[in-house]
Formats: structure tokens, C-alpha cells, sequence
């Protein structure tokens, strides 16, 4: 998530009041230096009461203006009011009324705008023209309005470009967290991903180790010959799990890491995925291994069925003999793969939960609980079911994992489109 936007410093706020009060101070002088030279040209009558008076409330407004954001419309009302008899205050006046004109609310604008121009009315009174015959009250009147006017205008200018900075601001922190939060949920399926591809290519595998590891630490009574013949067959697995491994790990390297300073070598292609045309090296591969796995059906062809389901057909097969491999050690597999485009692709596996005679000594292969969960993940994902558990059939308890997935007609019609 991007920080929070970075409040101000003090240095920076100490800066922005002083040089808002220096501008009303300079504002206030020259207006008051203004009125001071009619007066020194007989054009208004001034007391030195109201000279006094003049520069203690402008230096009571300049003061009064430090509140403006805590209480914008009171400070405006009290420095409009006070610029009926003071010259000084009229800078305060004008930041006050910008101030007040940046939140746009236009009653309270309203309100301040009343007072603003009937005290201007009001000093015209107090400090009267010696000449009032060359002196027209309702021009003094629309001045008053229009300059009002002015202000208003400026302060709502800046109220909008602050509220659109904000705006683009919060815009820029709102895409930034959508962003991280469309990276995590990326990185986040590609890492269950991976960890079911890694599970699925290694668990077969190590499966296949550990099996006949646990044969040879069970059987002592094997001849050299024999023994030997496991021993190779665990040799060309941790071979081959080694292998996929290095594969899997590949993809995950857009390009490997070269030099510092030089850019990175491109990785291999990735390899393509075993699919169900492939079933028959996997059983094959899985009788050679000694166990006894049999095809009790298989369907005519797969013209038409999708690469992703054929995949994932291959797949369930794969975790099928793994299951029964970790937790039925020799006992019978029986594998079907059936179905028909429009009717959908059926897989079943299932195994006997006992096998005869004496369980194998060792510890049972640690179960991980991914390969099921990665299953009913791959088969969500395009549409399918998953159902698994222990029936009962005529002999016995059998654990059978069986697999529906989509196979349209329509496929096959494009297939043979293509062709």
C-alpha cells in the first residue's frame, strides 16, 4: 500500500503564514499610505484619534488573520467589519475573504459580501470627502461589488485546484493499490501454480523412491541380483525427479542471471506438458517400476478434447498411481478413461485400501495434502468434478478418485475443421 502523502513541515507552514501576513502588511500600507496622501491633500478630514485607531486595529486584523482556518467565516465577518475604520486592515480583509471563498459556500460568501461592501459605505462615511459633490457613492457601491466579486473568484479558483490536486492524488494512491493488489493476486497463483506442478512432477517420483527404498529395507532376503536391480530402479528415479525438478524451476526465469552489469541470458523454451496422449508411457512407466496397474478402459480418441483438459486428465492419472503408490504400496491399480465429446471425459482410479499378506515395515510416506487440493483446483478451473474417498466394494474397502471433465462436440467440429 503507498504511504500516506507527507504532511507539511513547520518550516513550511511558518513560511506560508509569514509571507501571507507580510502581503497584507505591504497591501494594508499602501492603502493606508493612500488615504494618508488625500488627507495631506485636503481631499479627506482625518483626526489623529482616527489615525490611532487605523493602525491599532490593522495590527489587531494581521493577528486576527493567523485564525482564519479554524474559524473562516467569524474571521472574515470581524476584518470586513473592521475595515469600516481601518486602512491598515484591508490586506488581512482580502486573504480572509480568499480564505473563506476556497471552501465555496456560498451563504457564508453571501453573508461576508454584505458586510464586506456596507463597510465600505461605512468608512466612506467616517473619513467623508471634503468635496462630496465630486465624490458618486453608487460608483463606490458597484466597486465595492466587483472587487467583492474578484476576491470570491480568486479564492474559489484556488478551492478547485486544491480539491483536483487532491483528487489526482487520490486517483494516483487508488491505482497504485489496485496495482499491488493485482500483483499479489498474480504472484499468488503463479506461486499455486507452481506448487501444484511441482507437486505433481515430483511426487510421482519420489513415490516411486520411497517405494522401493521401503522394499529394500523390508525384504532382506532378496538376491544381489535383485537388489541390485531395485537399487538402479531408485537411482533412475532420484535421476529423473532431479531432472523435472530443474525443469520446473526453469520456468520460473524469465532470463538467468548473468554478469553484474550485463543483461541476462534468455532461458530454454519451456517444455511441453504431458498430456493424455500420454497415458500409455505413464502406465507403462509405472509397470516397469513393479507395480501392477491395469487399463480397464480407454476411450476410442481424443480428437477434439481440449489441451488444457487432456492435461488435466493426464495429470489426475499421475496422482491417481502416486496415491496408491504412497498408501497402497503393490497393491493392484485399475485405471479407466472413458467418455465422448458432448457427453464429457470420465477418469477413474481406484486401488484396494489393504493389500495381502504383511504391511511393509518403515515409516508411511508423509502425506502432504497438496496433490488432491491441486486436483480439485485443475478440475474447478474448467468446469469438472472431483469426488474421492474409501467404498466398499464385494471384497473390500477400495479407494477410488474419480474425475469428470468437460468435452464438447464443438471441439471436435473445429478439430476437424482444422484438419
Amino acid at each position: 500500500m503507498p504511504d500516506a502523502p507527507a504532511r507539511p513541515t513547520r518550516a513550511l507552514r511558518v513560511w506560508g503564514e509569514a509571507w501571507r501576513l507580510l502581503v497584507a502588511l505591504l497591501t494594508g500600507l499602501t492603502v493606508m499610505l493612500l488615504v494618508a496622501w488625500e488627507a495631506d491633500t485636503g481631499q479627506r478630514v482625518m483626526t489623529d484619534g482616527q489615525w490611532a485607531l487605523d493602525f491599532l486595529v490593522g495590527l489587531a486584523g494581521l493577528g486576527l488573520l493567523l485564525l482564519r482556518r479554524r474559524a473562516p467565516l467569524t474571521i472574515a465577518l470581524v476584518l470586513c467589519a473592521a475595515a469600516s475604520v481601518s486602512s491598515l486592515v484591508v490586506g488581512a480583509e482580502t486573504i480572509a475573504v480568499i480564505s473563506l471563498a476556497t471552501g465555496r459556500r456560498w451563504w457564508k460568501i453571501a453573508v461576508a459580501g454584505v458586510v464586506f461592501v456596507a463597510a465600505g459605505r461605512v468608512h466612506s462615511s467616517l473619513h467623508p470627502y471634503v468635496t462630496p459633490e465630486s465624490y458618486d457613492r453608487w460608483i463606490e457601491l458597484v466597486g465595492g461589488v466587483v472587487m467583492y466579486a474578484l476576491f470570491v473568484w480568486i479564492g474559489a479558483y484556488i478551492g478547485l485546484r486544491r480539491e483536483h490536486l487532491v483528487s489526482l492524488r487520490e486517483r494516483a494512491e487508488t491505482a497504485e493499490r489496485e496495482q499491488a493488489s493485482r500483483v499479489a493476486q498474480a504472484r499468488t497463483a503463479e506461486r499455486t501454480r507452481i506448487a501444484r506442478e511441482m507437486h505433481d512432477v515430483l511426487a510421482h517420483r519420489i513415490s516411486l523412491v520411497a517405494m522401493h527404498a521401503g522394499a529394500l529395507a523390508y525384504r532382506t532376503d532378496l538376491p544381489p541380483e535383485k537388489v541390485a536391480e531395485t537399487a538402479a530402479v531408485v537411482q533412475d528415479n532420484a535421476h529423473a525427479a532431479l531432472a523435472e525438478l530443474r525443469e520446473v524451476l526453469g520456468v520460473l526465469r524469465a532470463t538467468s542471471p548473468g554478469e553484474p552489469g550485463e543483461p541476462g541470458v534468455p532461458a530454454a523454451p519451456e517444455p511441453p506438458q504431458p498430456s493424455l496422449v500420454d497415458l500409455d508411457e505413464l502406465l507403462a512407466e509405472a509397470r516397469a517400476n513393479g507395480a501392477d496397474v491395469r487399463l480397464a478402459a480407454r476411450t476410442g480418441g481424443t480428437d477434439g478434447l481440449g489441451e488444457v483438459v487432456s492435461r488435466h486428465a493426464y495429470r489426475i492419472v499421475q496422482e491417481g498411481l502416486t496415491n496408491a503408490r504412497k498408501h497402497a504400496p503393490w497393491a493392484p491399480v485399475t485405471v479407466a478413461v472413458s467418455g465422448a465429446p458432448g457427453e464429457g471425459l470420465t477418469i477413474v482410479v481406484r486401488n484396494p485400501v489393504r493389500t495381502v499378506g504383511p504391511a511393509p515395515a518403515g515409516p508411511a510416506a508423509p502425506e502432504s495434502g497438496l496433490g488432491l487440493v491441486g486436483l480439485t483446483e485443475r478440475v474447478d478451473l474448467v468446469g469438472g468434478r472431483l469426488s474421492h474417498g474409501t467404498t466398499p466394494d464385494g471384497r473390500g474397502a477400495e479407494f477410488r478418485l474419480e474425475a469428470w471433465l468437460p468435452w464438447s462436440a464443438a471441439e471436435l467440429d473445429r478439430a476437424r475443421g482444422t484438419a
